[in-house]
Formats: C-alpha cells, structure tokens, sequence
C-alpha cells in the first residue's frame, strides 16, 4: 500500500496491524494535514460479517465529538473493493508500549483514567458500548493527552424508546454466547458470552487501572480457559504488594471497577470519574497517604510498641527481681 494513493489520501508508511486490520499513516492531499487509514485485509473483506463490522467501527467513533475519542475523517473503498476508514492520526505513544518500561507514576495514571472514563461516559451516554477498552487501544501523546481508539467490537445498546429492527442495521447485534474482545480485560459477563451493558467498560478500565500501576494485568493464564476461569472465580493479587506507593484510594477505586458482578462496580463512568478526579486534587495537594508511607508508619509504631514492651517488660522482671529478694530477706 505505501506510496499507493486511495481516494485524496496518499499512503507514506505502515503504522501496525490488528484483529480487524492494517493502519497505515497517509498524507491528506486536500486538507495538508496527516491521517491514519485502516484497512481490511481482502481476506476478511469477503466475510460480510467483517465489513459490517468494520463499518460499525467508523460509525460508533464519528457519532462521538469528545476530545479524548480519534475522529473518524471519511470511510470508502479502494478501487480493488477494501474498506478503509480514514481517521485522526494520534502521534504518541499506546500505554500497552508506555508500561512495558513499568509502572507509571500515580499521578499520571490518574489522570489518565479521568480522560478515558470521560470518553466512555460520552460513549455511554450515545448508548454507545465499547467492549475492547485495553492498553493497546489507548493512546497518550506527548502532552498527556489521551485518545481512546478501535471501535471495531462497539456495540449499540437499546432504548426503550427504539425500534430493535431499525438498530439492527444501524450497530452490531452480537449472538448470545458469541465472545468477542481481548481475554485479558474481558468483564466476566463479557468472557461468558452474557448479555452485557456499559459496565462491562468499567471493568474494562479497572484492568488498565491495575496495569497501569502494578505493570501486570490482574487475570493471566496460559490459554483463553483458563484466562476465563480466573476473571470469573479468582481475586487479582493485591496491589500493595506489588507496587507500594499505590494510595489506598486508588486501590479501592481500582478493585471496585473490578467487581465479578456488574451491580457492584461503579455503574456509571461519570460516578468513576467522580472519585478519580477527588484523588487527583488530593494528590495535587499532598493530601494522599500512599501503601510506602502507611508501611513506615507501621513499621514506625511497631518498633515504638515494642520498645515500650522491651522497657515494661524489664520493670516487670526488676520488680519480680525485688520481690524475690525481699522474700529471701524475710526467710532468713
């Protein structure tokens, strides 16, 4: 494709590559300005199935005009018959690559997850439900601004108020029992093939909260089974032990979007955002107390406790000391 030109975009290199296809950055020859362009590959642009949903892609990201959602430009096909979309061509960096280096500093990731639960309650609020929030589809640019991207797997939820059989056509319907996204940060409802809503999102974004600040995803295994297993019965490992200058605020906001049962998280992004941005001015003010500071103090207070043991106890022992002579004393 590079140096080919498709419609008033001309192709100069490949960007990388995906489960719905290749991202190649262009030069938009009418507007001078750079864009990224997806295409399907022609193996997958024979399925049906696969152009639908890669239509439904640039429709659910250019029904959002938020500042933290890629835009989407234009969608057409090549003269061979491959759909691209062209889009906003993010420069920066996706946090699946940020925090392969570690864990990112508590501030930053706070941040962060305000800008992207920001975008999903947009997202939301156009009844619009990602189901692939990750890393890899996060993108941060040198200012610290987030892109949320890839709303390949998006899914258009129902109003009470919509014809069903006009949506269909419009958004992907998934089957039930059909599994789609990334194992990793798939909700249990999600990984089960249930029917889910936008809180599936949430749980989405608590896995990135947790590897954002530990650098390991709370649920691993050696195959997708066991992955599963884990999302839907095992606890993550608790975050203060990998990584100790996690507040316990931002533990509990973490394991609370992480919560089994959807009725548990946090159920809107908006009541997410909330805590996340009354973190962010405790930090900004010194006001946070992190998993380090808490285990000095204990350490602090146990070494008090027990000198103030070790000086009674050795009262004590005077005092029996005393009381031993004494009564050797009478006895004689």
């Amino acid at each position: 494709m590079i140096g080919k030109t498709v419609g008033h975009y001309h192709i100069t290199a490949r960007l990388g590559a995906g489960g719905m296809g290749e991202v190649f950055l262009a030069e938009d020859t009418r507007l001078e300005r750079k864009a990224a362009i997806k295409f399907l590959p022609a193996e997958l642009a024979a399925d049906p199935e696969r152009r639908q949903r890669f239509l439904i892609e640039a429709k659910a990201a250019s029904a959002l005009n938020h500042p933290h959602v890629c835009i989407v430009y234009d969608v057409g096909e090549t003269e061979d018959g491959l759909p691209f979309i062209a889009m906003e061509f993010v420069e920066g960096q996706s946090l699946g690559l940020l925090v392969k280096q570690g864990p990112l500093e508590i501030s930053r990731v706070v941040e962060i997850a305000v800008q992207v639960a920001d975008a999903l309650d947009a997202a939301h609020s156009s009844h619009i439900v990602h189901r692939d929030i990750k890393t890899d589809n996060i993108s941060l640019n040198e200012r610290g601004q987030v892109k949320v991207l890839d709303f390949g797997l998006a899914k258009r939820m129902l109003q009470e108020s919509t014809d069903a059989q006009a949506m269909t056509g419009e958004m992907q319907q998934t089957q039930a029992g059909q599994v789609l996204g990334t194992p990793s940060y798939m909700s249990p409802e999600q990984a089960l093939g249930k029917d889910l809503d936008h809180r599936t999102d949430i749980f989405s974004l608590g896995v990135v909260l947790y590897e954002l600040t530990t650098a390991q995803r709370p649920f691993t295994g050696a195959n997708f089974a066991e992955i599963v297993n884990k999302i839907v019965h095992a606890q993550p490992p608790v975050i203060a032990r990998l990584n100790y200058d996690v507040p316990p605020e931002l533990e509990r906001i973490t394991l609370k979007c992480l919560q089994k049962l959807p009725d548990r998280r946090y159920q809107t992004a908006r009541e997410l955002m909330v805590d996340l941005r009354g973190l962010a001015r405790e930090l900004e003010h010194g006001g946070v107390v992190t998993e380090s500071a808490m285990f000095g103090r204990v350490e602090a207070t146990q070494s008090f406790v027990g000198n103030r043991s070790g000086i009674a106890a050795d009262v004590l022992a005077g005092e029996a000391e005393d009381q031993r002579r004494a009564a050797q004393l009478c006895g004689d």
